[in-house]
């Protein structure tokens, strides 16, 4: 069987990315521009800002990509292509860069739902072994997905309200850590005690999340312990507030689990690389003879590898868009 070269490209967000990726497996080459940086001083992402830094930066990205893979546009066998869901004007820089590399070469053209990138990302690792759960953790999303086959995806719970890496950020920012929040809670979290009562959200019989009330738990502890005079032990708070985060995760993940007879779990998404909640999901795992997989840390924050992977097989279930495609800023995973 020939062999299938697939040039991914991510811009949803603050990173600009490209990758090529072979049989959805391999990883030939993959170039990353970062704006954290950036962003930093307004201690989140300005979406006009993002979207200027991809204009500035995808060619370059591009370029560099096929040069590291000692490869031509003319080796690639299509094109694969972030459509939503995210920032638009950030989504629209890398669909209309794939759009005219689609043209000009004549490659077809891959939409790919970066939810499912983040999901394919795992197949990067090993072969994806259905059924599985997908347990996708990131800034916009929180999401418990079963898939009976690739590219089959039926969505049996998510967060009612805000997902669990955008409430990191917030709680991150309330303490007074800069932007990304996140993995600077989980390094506090190792070092601190848990000494703050905090609530665990929606505690009931659905596969659903919700995070707006702890988030706002901890607003008004922090404004509490300021109108007495306290000061906020940081490392303490990060590990009382992480405890509550997994747990209401890995709370719904066991349900699951155990009520549909789970065997396989994937983790997918940005805060598939915090560290509390890679552990948790091992010993729940291993408590219940579940196999796990959750990608390498380069893998879960956005990148064109997994858009890429995502790729391959939406090509193979012959997932062709022509030029008229266009951008989404929500979208379902279907």
């Amino acid at each position: 069987m020939k062999d299938i070269y697939i040039l991914g490209i991510e811009s949803s967000c603050d990173e600009t990315s490209a990758s090529i990726v072979k049989n959805g497996t391999e990883e030939i080459s993959t170039v990353i521009s970062s704006q954290i940086d950036i962003h930093k001083d307004f201690g989140g992402v300005v979406p006009e800002i993002a979207s200027r830094h991809h204009v500035k930066n995808i060619t370059m990205v591009l370029e560099s990509c096929l040069e590291q893979a000692h490869m031509t546009m003319d080796q690639i066998d299509a094109i694969a292509i972030t459509y939503g869901p995210g920032l638009i004007g950030s989504l629209l820089i890398g669909l209309e860069a794939a759009k005219t590399l689609s043209f000009v070469y004549n490659k077809p053209l891959i939409p790919v739902h970066h939810i499912a990138g983040h999901i394919y990302a795992n197949s990067l690792v090993k072969e994806l072994t259905f059924p599985l759960l997908a347990v996708v953790v990131s800034g916009g999303h929180t999401e418990l997905i079963e898939m009976t086959d690739h590219y089959k995806f039926h969505k049996i719970g998510g967060t009612l309200d805000d997902a669990i890496g955008e409430c990191y950020d917030k709680v991150a920012r309330v303490i007074g850590l800069e932007y990304p929040g996140g993995p600077k809670i989980d390094k506090l979290a190792a070092i601190g005690q848990d000494t703050y009562k905090l609530p665990i959200p929606l505690q009931d019989d659905s596969y659903n999340f919700s995070f707006s009330g702890l988030k706002s738990a901890v607003i008004n502890l922090s404004h509490n312990l300021e109108q007495r005079g306290e000061e906020i032990r940081k490392e303490d708070l990060a590990t009382s507030f992480q405890k509550v985060a997994v747990e209401s995760i890995i709370s719904k993940v066991r349900k699951a689990i155990v009520e549909k007879d789970i065997k396989n779990v994937i983790v997918a998404g940005g805060v598939a690389a915090n560290n509390g909640l890679r552990n948790a999901m091992k010993d729940l795992t291993d408590e219940l003879g579940v196999e796990l997989s959750i990608p390498p840390m380069k893998y879960c924050t956005d990148n064109g590898t997994m858009i890429a992977a995502a790729g391959y097989y939406a090509y193979l279930d012959g997932r062709i868009a022509d030029l008229n495609l266009n951008s989404k800023s929500q979208d379902v995973l279907k």
